[in-house]
């Protein structure tokens, strides 16, 4: 792809802004731990929002966003449920703030102040460490792959070379300049760093995504989008089958994909999408990015506005972007994606719709945005990830008394270990879609059961929550090298049950110990769920102790939210395709859920 020199002004003018940036705010992270991790807790929820929200504006899932709606549709604002993409919703309705209420830095460290001290509880302690390392290098594997593909198919310059008689691809070379650029300053500046540059790279991206849009509004017509779809492209509603037949128009070769995906079976993916995906929401996040910028709110309300935040300026402009390199593609790249015959690289559509369709400067934002959004989600992670490391482990087990200045010379030698060994990963990463499936479906499978019993039931012990743990993780670890060949989604039912036997195992073998802490992290935290024991002591120690009776009300909030967000998500895509009426009666959906919400959440929050 040739680029002008404006567009190649603009997209190096940003990635020196971001550097400087970056190293301007390093001495605000270097004075400890909390600083570099989490800010001091002195940030306000507005800027974390906007950084989660840059955080999860990834090209990778950009990418697979793009393919997906050319290949399923309308239905495809259904397939993001895999993660679940609600699981936000559970946060910013209750999560957030019990997590918050917690004041510690990790994930990890949260599981001492759930479960206490002792053999069990240590091991618990381990074991969520373990899983937020793999998990991350996983996602550095996944992003690496992504920038790569997208860097080679936008970008002029041949980056290929030999190293120790291997011969690195034109793709790696992009992909090891960007994340050791991205690395530089997120080790150098820390939380300070990362939340600033997303913050840019959050307004950078918006833009970008507007103007997309409007190239691809001005470009094409309804007319010529329906004469270029098979029938049921622009149904959001489906029976058990998809009934979606691409064989009568120019692109056959889809129907390939469908079945290679294994989602014929619509209906049944969806009842395995909202199964898993209500029991991940109430697991909570995983110990990344997503709880780093709970633990990082000033309070309990404000992590909840954060989190909420995140939704409000996340999905209309992402998919506004999104449908519009869609639609673009669908109509305009019939010859390139017949020259691939029958594997069509659906991941390459966006890249190839940039480079054809936008005009000289547009394209350099277009560029620079996705660099953005790359390198803030990638940033995300390196920066959430040593604090397990450094706090966790070397500073819990092996050298309590170490003074600041090492902890945090410590952590960046650990982001960077990291980032190298997630990028050895990276190099034998599979596809996009291979890595989302492993990663949404069958590892967080082996997550979800010990995650939702910490929260709700008081007899649960650190030795079922690590026993569950490990059961999930070699469970997750089988299906990925033994069974690659099957949908991880319609496995994940098998590794929720082997890890909730792990946890039932684990916690009955003993006694329930750390009582006191269990009480203490009752109290302090006032979760719903299977309490009463506990609950009866805690109210005689203290008859002004008033227990969470919210249930009902965060249940009703949650199924409003989530309605909320999907609104969210098909009015930009009803709006592109010019089907107006839907557009108006999601519009009304969103205006009414949201004042549901005002009433029965926000006006909540300070009580």
């Amino acid at each position: 792809m040739s680029l002008s020199y404006w567009d190649i002004g603009i997209v190096v003018t940003y990635v020196v802004g971001v550097l400087v940036l970056g190293f301007y705010l390093s001495k605000r992270s270097s004075k400890n731990l909390e600083s570099y991790f989490l800010s001091g807790n002195k940030l306000s929820w507005y800027y974390l929002g906007l950084s989660n929200a840059s955080g999860m504006f990834d090209i990778s899932g950009t990418m697979w966003a793009v393919g997906i709606l050319f290949i399923y549709g309308l239905k495809s604002a259904w397939l993001p449920w895999i993660w679940p993409v609600w699981n936000q919703v559970f946060v910013f309705v209750y999560l957030a703030i019990w997590m918050r209420r917690s004041n510690v830095m990790t994930g990890a460290e949260w599981i001492t102040f759930r479960f206490g001290d002792g053999k069990g509880a240590k091991l618990s302690h381990i074991i969520i460490v373990v899983f937020a390392v793999v998990s991350v290098l996983g996602f550095i594997a996944y992003f690496f792959e992504g920038i790569g593909k997208y860097c080679t198919s936008i970008l002029p310059w041949d980056l290929a070379f030999d190293l120790l008689g291997y011969r690195v691809s034109s793709a790696s070379g992009y992909a090891l300049l960007i994340c050791g650029l991205t690395s530089l300053y997120t080790v150098k500046g820390g939380m300070h760093s990362v939340v600033a540059t997303e913050v840019m790279q959050f307004v950078i991206m918006t833009v970008a995504c507007f103007g997309v849009g409007y190239v691809a509004y001005t470009m094409v017509g309804s007319g010529q989008i329906d004469a270029a779809l098979p029938d049921g492209w622009k149904q959001l509603f489906f029976g058990w089958e998809l009934n979606l037949d691409w064989s009568n128009t120019a692109f056959p070769q889809v129907d390939n994909k469908i079945k290679s995906d294994g989602f014929d079976l619509f209906g049944g993916l969806f009842v395995l999408m909202v199964l898993k995906g209500v029991f991940a929401s109430i697991a909570g996040p995983v110990p990344s990015y997503d709880m780093q910028r709970v633990l990082a709110a000033r309070t309990p309300t404000e992590a909840a506005k954060m989190s909420f935040l995140t939704i409000c300026v996340l999905f209309v402009p992402r998919y506004i972007m999104i449908v519009g390199f869609a639609v673009l593609s669908i109509v305009y790249l019939g010859p390139e994606l017949a020259s691939m015959g029958n594997n069509i690289d659906f991941e390459s559509l966006l890249p190839m719709a940039i480079g054809k369709f936008l005009p000289v400067g547009l394209k350099g934002v277009v560029l620079a945005g996705f660099l953005a959004a790359f390198m803030g989600t990638f940033a995300a992670f390196v920066n959430s990830a040593p604090a397990y490391i450094v706090n966790d482990i070397y500073k819990k087990y092996i050298n309590p008394g170490a003074p600041d200045k090492k902890l945090v010379r410590l952590s960046i030698v650990s982001s960077l270990v990291l980032v190298m060994v997630g990028i050895v990963f990276g190099f034998n990463a599979g596809s996009l879609n291979t890595l989302i499936l492993w990663l949404s479906s069958a590892l967080y499978g082996g997550y979800v059961a010990a995650n939702v019993l910490k929260w709700i039931w008081w007899r649960f012990t650190g030795n079922g929550y690590f026993w569950g743990m490990l059961f999930g993780l070699i469970a997750s670890t089988v299906k990925l090298f033994f069974f690659p060949d099957y949908v991880d989604i319609f496995v994940f039912p098998i590794i929720f049950v082997f890890s909730l036997l792990g946890c039932i195992v684990g916690t009955f073998s003993e006694p329930l110990p750390n009582r006191q802490q269990v009480k203490i992290f009752y109290k302090q935290t006032r979760p719903w769920g299977f309490w009463g024991p506990i609950k009866k002591e805690v109210m005689e120690d203290d008859p002004d102790f008033v227990p969470n009776m919210d249930f009902k009300r965060d249940s009703l909030n949650i199924l409003v939210g989530t309605v909320w967000q999907m609104a969210q998500v098909v009015i930009p895509i009803y709006f592109m395709l010019r089907e107006n009426t839907e557009m108006i009666v999601w519009c009304i959906v969103l205006i009414l859920t949201s004042y549901l919400l005002k009433k029965y959440w926000w006006d909540h929050l300070e009580k």
